[in-house]
């Protein structure tokens, strides 16, 4: 679990008493659109998704998007919303309407930005300092275009100093931009076409997202209903032989019957025959 300095934005000023007002709404929506366009929507769903995936047998594993965060007590005007958070270490993680940082007792472990036209540049500087300031641990920003910042895959992990510091990126063979997540224990991966995809390098697997868990789980049950119909023809081709078998060794059986049957006749006529040769005999030698 990591552990996070009380985040500033949180704590009351020195010789403040301030008291958690719980009377005070923090609204779970601002009004503004989720995306500006499909570029940036694709990433934030199949990124959410995918990690929701991953977590979905942590209970203490906590993964959003959208999602309205407010982290000054008593202030339901300031917030931020991440396009794509996780949290370690909840003791809850059923559905939010909003996240309440000093409710909750901690912010993000995880943060991750998609650009777009009209956000890039906030993303970049007042969100930065405001996960800084949070004590967000990893900050990571990705540009599906490639037209608001290059390299379009940014990682950041915040130092001992409060400041983030880069997380080093490569190219691997195959063309991807790749960062490595202490926080998830995952690679983050930018592809030439646009996709962010996550890759567990202990397992050495990619994460599928949703469409393709199901295209997997569509193409296993398609297996299993092949292998069922196969084992079921087996099973009806071993019956039918069985059936064969049951019916030749009856035909067996009955025609060794027959030739018994034709044997003991023969034998019963045979003996009588030779009955009445001898009868014939005594009657002629009688005369």
């Amino acid at each position: 679990m990591t552990m996070h300095p009380t985040p500033a934005t949180a704590r009351p000023a020195p010789g403040e008493d301030v008291v958690d007002d719980f009377s005070i709404v923090y609204p779970s929506s601002d009004g503004e659109p989720m995306s500006e366009n499909d570029f940036q929507f694709t990433v934030m769903i199949e990124t959410a998704t995918t990690l929701r995936q991953r977590y979905a047998d942590r209970p203490d594993v906590y993964v959003g998007g959208d999602m309205l965060m407010y982290y000054r007590m008593n202030d339901n005007q300031t917030r931020v919303s991440p396009d794509v958070f996780a949290v370690f270490g909840v003791t809850d993680k059923s559905p939010r309407n909003s996240w309440i940082v000093w409710r909750e007792g901690q912010p993000p472990d995880f943060v991750l930005e998609v650009a777009s036209p009209g956000t890039w540049r906030r993303d970049g500087a007042a969100k930065r300092d405001i996960y800084a300031e949070m004590g967000v641990t990893e900050y990571w920003r990705f540009d599906p275009t490639g037209e608001c910042f290059s390299p379009p895959l940014v990682g950041e992990r915040l130092g001992d100093d409060g400041q983030y510091h880069p997380i080093p990126l490569d190219t691997d063979p195959d063309g991807y931009l790749r960062g490595h997540s202490e926080v998830l224990g995952l690679d983050l991966c930018a592809s030439l076409d646009g996709r962010l995809r996550l890759y567990d390098p202990a397992t050495g697997q990619w994460l599928r997202n949703h469409y393709e868990a199901e295209a997997a789980r569509e193409a296993t049950e398609a297996v299993l209903e092949a292998t069922k119909v196969v084992l079921e023809s087996e099973s009806a081709a071993r019956q039918v032989a069985e059936a064969a078998q049951q019916a030749a060794e009856a035909a067996q059986q009955s025609e060794a019957a027959a030739r018994r049957a034709a044997e003991a006749a023969r034998q019963a006529a045979e003996d009588e025959i030779r009955r009445l040769r001898e009868r014939l005999r005594k009657l002629e030698s009688g005369r």
